[in-house]
């Protein structure tokens, strides 16, 4: 059986887009490749969804963005991980496992 695309649930675009720069700074375009490539094509990033979440993290100051050149020459907006987003990306993970347990006992009820 083929593996079907899903919704990301919402808000949580914002803490998928933290994690995944906290390994290197990216551009949007790479942080929607990272986020298909670890969940395995489950979720796909529009640009749409993808640019809002990235300015407002921006604005935010979670984020930095500055331009630079892609390895294909390409002029984009790379972005990297602030020390406010690294406080930020813990609030949201220690939130998202308090939901995520909630719904499990939810689930497993009788």
């Amino acid at each position: 059986m083929a593996k079907r695309q899903a919704d990301i649930p919402k808000g949580t675009l914002q803490l998928l887009v933290l994690k995944t720069l906290t390994l290197e700074p990216r551009h949007g375009v790479g942080v929607a490749d990272r986020i298909e490539q670890i969940t395995r094509g489950t979720f796909q990033v529009s640009p749409g969804s993808l640019f809002p979440v990235l300015h407002r993290l921006e604005q935010e100051g979670f984020i930095a963005g500055e331009w630079s050149v892609t390895p294909e020459g390409r002029r984009a907006r790379y972005y990297r991980m602030t020390a406010a987003g690294q406080r930020q990306l813990a609030a949201e993970k220690k939130h998202w496992a308090r939901v995520a347990l909630a719904i499990g006992q939810i689930l497993e009820a009788d």
